[in-house]
């Protein structure tokens, strides 16, 4: 997904004068033919990251669509201040794109890891969050959002689908329908999910873009109120929006995803995804063990209404 994101912005940049890149030193190699084609519109702040966005915020209020990226923690946690005052508080349309997603860099430790991002830029609104599965699908959100004008996060990351799923440009796709529950596999966790439900009779929703949250299709082919959310950042992100979603029901929600406790290890993200139980083993037990735990204290089967 990072090549697939430096090649396209290099044509972006190309093809229309409005955007601009902003680099706190990663990928700077990647941008550099770029950079001596466009100079005034190639910059890398350096290790700056706070100036990054500060930067960012006064490019997109002179008019210029501002790409910002670097590492996810280096991007939304180190200068969230200013990403909360000089984006949202100014009114500043801005395109964050992070590599590294939660644990991609697992053997640089700690500093690069970033299970958090998701949940601290939902804190504060009007953020459209993309968590794409597979390259297609980062790029077609990539221009889709250097054309707009709001506030986007891409979250790019090495884990991938092995080919694109979403059909939408926005929302949840529904990949299989079932009646006990709805399982909302997120970005480049979805062929984990699809493999772990195999045989089950659940519906499977894949989310791409999860801000805003697909309540909609949730609803509408929701067939028993309990829901299964399996995110690759910090676990129960969503969780508020899927009970928000579920707020007229007596429902169920499970939430999947990173681990709180720090996991004090290297080794390869394939080695944290399965140490955090969002391997397909690991899913199929937690996911069956909820539903069974549904069924023996006599369920929740009803009706669903639509939403009005």
């Amino acid at each position: 997904m990072r090549e697939r994101f430096a090649r396209v912005t290099a044509e972006l940049l190309d093809t229309d004068p409005r955007v601009a890149v902003l680099l706190a030193d990663i990928s700077a190699d990647g941008f550099e033919a770029a950079r001596r084609r466009h100079p005034d519109r190639v910059v890398n702040v350096g290790i700056r990251e706070q100036l990054l966005i500060s930067a960012a915020g006064g490019m997109a209020l002179a008019g210029i669509r501002p790409i910002a990226h670097t590492f996810a923690s280096f991007l939304v946690e180190r200068p969230f201040e200013q990403i909360k005052l000089d984006l949202n508080h100014q009114g500043a349309g801005a395109v964050l794109v992070s590599s590294g997603a939660s644990f991609d860099y697992s053997s640089s430790g700690r500093t690069h890891q970033s299970p958090g991002d998701v949940a601290l830029l939902g804190t504060l609104p009007g953020w459209t969050v993309h968590v794409p599965g597979h390259a297609d699908e980062a790029e077609r959100m990539l221009r889709a959002a250097a054309v707009g004008n709001g506030l986007v996060y891409l979250r790019l990351s090495v884990l991938a689908n092995a080919a694109p799923l979403a059909v939408r440009r926005l929302g949840f796709t529904v990949l299989r329908r079932g009646t006990l529950a709805t399982i909302v596999a997120v970005g480049p966790l979805a062929d984990a999910v699809i493999e772990a439900t195999a045989g089950m009779d659940v519906t499977v929703l894949y989310a791409p873009t999860v801000r805003p949250f697909d309540r909609q299709t949730v609803r509408a082919t929701l067939a028993t109120p309990v829901v299964v959310l399996v995110e690759p950042y910090l676990a129960g992100t969503s969780l508020a929006e899927a009970a928000d979603a579920l707020a007229d029901l007596p429902h169920r929600v499970l939430g999947l995803g990173v681990a709180r406790d720090e996991l004090r290890r290297y080794g390869t993200p394939q080695e944290h995804q399965a140490a955090h139980g969002l391997d397909p083993a690991s899913l199929r037990e937690r996911i069956a063990g909820f539903l069974d735990a549904d069924r023996a204290s006599g369920g929740t089967r009803m009706p669903v209404r639509s939403l009005a």
